[in-house]
């Protein structure tokens, strides 16, 4: 029952990717209604607590799902389901006591913190109301890495589509319901209704554990010898590489964490002396403020919309691996790699093409200005580097060498700092020498990963698909260009732009498949595609 449940690399990537698109076009409706309904004072309100709530979560969830999901995987591949049921309870104790301690800790503390820190106490009810969501991510995020270690990403998925939905209409009608109690009752609100989504959730989980993994056990009608533990050929019990299971998991749980700490901290510290260099270049405050704003806030979203397909990979890719580390099938390694990274460029590279050659249209649609094109159109070039970076992370993070993604990952983070003190703080540069800095660290991160990769499996790179991928992106680039000059339609600015992004994007998929990026026998594999039989 349990190998019919379970999904090639690519099934799980392509569910995990219909839910993350989901997700963010959903995203959208309470961006526009929320404010409708509280103002911009309201969603501040409801925007300042989530970076204390950021941090708490990621102390106490940063690594843990992905050590659940690569130790699953393992004891998975070696058909011992027993070990998985361990592992998931294990980390369910460990994730839920870091989660009632922090609980406690933020109630008690809600008041100091709300005041000197938050620098507005009216967040008081916001942030009280999102304490109870500590607790109820810290166990979602446990049974999602024990899913996804069970190479099964169809709880994931639902659970996450289910929870967004319940999120959505509950923080829209509490918000509502507060608002004539003031506005940080309102704010309060908002915040309870993603507690609800949050909540819905994790029931949604709980639910599908139940029926999916009880119904397994009880359907298994043969001796379950997986409980029993590995023998060599002298019939001695062998021991578990790494202790017991918990030091096992804090093992691959707290670089992973470190590593993410890292990234939050050095957006805080970018974030910081971004603004004080460009007050060096002379730049104004306000206008610093909302160059970096733009950059931040209009830029980087659009570059990193199409990495929707690069995080579902990373989440895919860590069970595959380790799954295949665990029987040391180096081959299959081998192959999981080069299906990641090739996806990666191959479906990243279009929508660089037409963030480049359509900087100026795709702007001033989006934020109804162009101001921020150059931005883009100097960054688009560049961003398949962040998409391949996702998947050589989450190969290190699966062959145990969280550590060495972390010293990358800081690596990048010194260069980028000591980049924007140079540059940004020049008149000549200004935002754009933050905007190099972060190009480089883009760049340096990919290519030590990707190093670190090649010398720990011996991983040669078909530095082909690399070629016929740019090649493939500069002709699209050019057709794009020419439809979009050449061909003029009446009708609006988007029509143009859908027209000639449809041409580009055919333009594009023609290629790959004459040069052999793109197969039908992947299309085969996508389960949109694929044939019946």
């Amino acid at each position: 029952m349990k190998k019919q449940r379970k999904q090639t690399f690519i099934q799980g990537t392509m569910i995990l990717l219909a839910a993350g698109i989901i997700n963010r076009m959903l995203g959208f409706i309470p961006r526009i209604a929320l404010p409708r309904i509280i103002g911009a004072e309201g969603v501040g309100l409801y925007q300042l607590g989530y970076p204390f709530f950021i941090v708490l979560i990621t102390v106490i969830t940063g690594g843990l799902p992905l050590a659940i999901a690569k130790m699953v995987a393992e004891a998975e591949g070696e058909n011992q389901p027993g070990q998985s049921r361990r592992i998931l309870r294990t980390g369910l104790t460990l994730s839920l006591s870091l989660g009632l301690l922090f609980t406690v800790i933020a109630l008690l503390s809600a008041s100091w913190v709300t005041r000197f820190i938050l620098t507005d106490s009216r967040v008081y009810y916001t942030f009280v109301s999102m304490t109870p969501m500590i607790s109820i991510v810290a166990v979602s995020s446990i049974f999602r890495g024990y899913f996804q270690g069970r190479q099964n990403m169809i709880p994931s998925a639902l659970s996450s589509v289910l929870e967004s939905v319940v999120r959505i209409f509950f923080m829209l009608w509490f918000s509502y319901l507060l608002l004539p109690k003031g506005m940080a009752y309102a704010a309060a609100g908002a915040m309870l209704g993603v507690t609800v989504g949050e909540i819905v959730g994790m029931l949604a989980l709980l639910a599908q554990y139940y029926f999916i993994v009880k119904k397994d056990e009880q359907d298994s009608s043969a001796p379950d010898i997986a409980h029993e533990p590995q023998l060599n050929k002298h019939n001695q019990a062998v021991e578990k590489p790494g202790g017991s299971l918990l030091s096992r998991m804090l093992g691959i749980a707290v670089p992973v964490t470190a590593g993410r700490l890292v990234g939050s901290f050095s957006y805080l510290l970018e974030s910081i002396i971004t603004a004080r260099s460009l007050a060096l270049a002379g730049i104004a405050a306000a206008a610093a403020t909302a160059q970096y704003g733009s950059l931040q806030g209009m830029v980087i979203p659009l570059l990193l919309l199409p990495g929707v397909l690069s995080s579902s990979l990373a989440v895919s890719l860590v069970p595959s691996l380790s799954e295949a580390a665990a029987r040391r099938d180096l081959p299959a390694i081998h192959k999981r790699m080069h299906q990641a990274l090739r996806l990666a460029m191959v479906t990243g590279a279009p929508f660089a093409a037409i963030m480049y050659v359509l900087a100026v249209p795709l702007c001033t649609l989006m934020y109804g200005n162009a101001d921020t094109a150059p931005m883009l159109k100097l960054m688009a070039p560049f961003a398949l580097f962040l998409y391949v970076q996702a998947p050589l992370q989450a190969a290190l993070q699966a062959m145990d060498r969280p550590g060495r993604a972390l010293i990358n990952t800081l690596a990048g983070a010194v260069v980028k700092i000591m980049l924007i003190l140079m540059l940004a703080s020049r008149p000549e540069y200004g935002i754009y020498g933050a905007i190099i800095a972060i190009i480089v660290n883009s760049i340096l991160v990919t290519l030590l990963h990707g190093a670190s990769v090649v010398k720990l499996i011996q991983f040669s790179i078909r530095i082909t698909d690399p070629l016929k991928t740019a090649t493939a992106m500069i002709i699209m680039a050019a057709g794009t260009s020419y439809v979009y000059t050449s061909v003029p339609l009446s009708g609006t600015m988007w029509l143009q732009f859908l027209f000639a992004s449809a041409c580009g994007m055919a333009l594009y998929l023609g290629i790959c498949l004459l040069s052999g990026l793109i197969s039908v026998r992947d299309l085969d594999r996508v389960p949109f595609f694929r044939r019946r039989r």
